[in-house]
């Protein structure tokens, strides 16, 4: 198994997890390494001199430093902003894993690190028979938890720590992101969270509201790679 391959996961939708994994995407590459990232499923997209695009998907490919199409990027770009699974069944989408695995084999191809972005949380359906955790799993990659912080925050972590250990897969590291600067007592929640979480603080990130890759490049700063599992 390459030892730079990672599937992102979050504790929630919302919490930053593509700003962290361009952040992951920019520290592989300070390090010497081409870095890749894929957002195999988006939903929400709009259309710009003739093409659909999605934020997140357009956030991955910038933060990459080996630059691929979209199609590869992203098997499977649906329109509208809502929950996979609903959206593939209005927008006659058969989203297919193996697709999805291939791109992943695909992108080793060109890059040393591979970052693999989920969508949403940990187990959002994707079918009626397929989740994003089922996804991790025909993966098999090690897990990199994105944890927003805010209200709740320590409840919504540990239940997905303990929804990726019940599907054998290994919790390489997870990131403090703030999500919410104003959070009360945000350093003995952190605390709490590096009692409880059998796996490394990668780092935590505070709001930062630089433009463009420079956002990045300060996340980036912010993470230890070197704690990585």
């Amino acid at each position: 198994m390459r030892c730079n391959d990672y599937f992102i996961t979050g504790t929630d939708t919302e919490i930053g997890k593509t700003f962290v994994t361009s952040a992951l995407l920019q520290a592989f590459s300070q390090q010497g390494m081409s870095s890749l990232g894929l957002k195999p499923i988006a939903s929400g997209a709009e259309l710009r001199d003739g093409i659909w695009h999605n934020e997140d998907v357009d956030s991955l490919m910038q933060a990459s430093s080996v630059k691929r199409s979209q199609q590869e990027v992203c098997p499977y770009l649906m329109q509208t902003p809502a929950a996979p699974h609903i959206v593939a069944a209005r927008e006659n989408v058969r989203l297919d894993p193996q697709v999805i695995v291939q791109a992943y084999q695909q992108a080793t191809m060109h890059a040393d690190a591979v970052m693999v972005e989920g969508v949403g949380g940990f187990n959002v359906p994707l079918l009626d028979d397929l989740s994003t955790a089922d996804l991790a799993q025909q993966l098999d990659l090690p897990v990199i938890l994105v944890v927003g912080l805010r209200l709740g925050c320590i409840n919504h972590a540990l239940l997905t720590a303990e929804a990726i250990a019940a599907r054998g897969l290994r919790l390489a590291g997870w990131v403090a992101n703030t999500v919410d600067p104003a959070m009360l007592f945000q350093p003995e929640n952190i605390q709490a969270l590096q009692k409880r979480i059998n796996a490394p603080m990668l780092g935590h990130i505070p709001r930062l509201h630089d433009a463009v890759p420079q956002v990045w490049s300060k996340a980036a700063a912010c993470l230890d790679l070197n704690l990585l599992k």
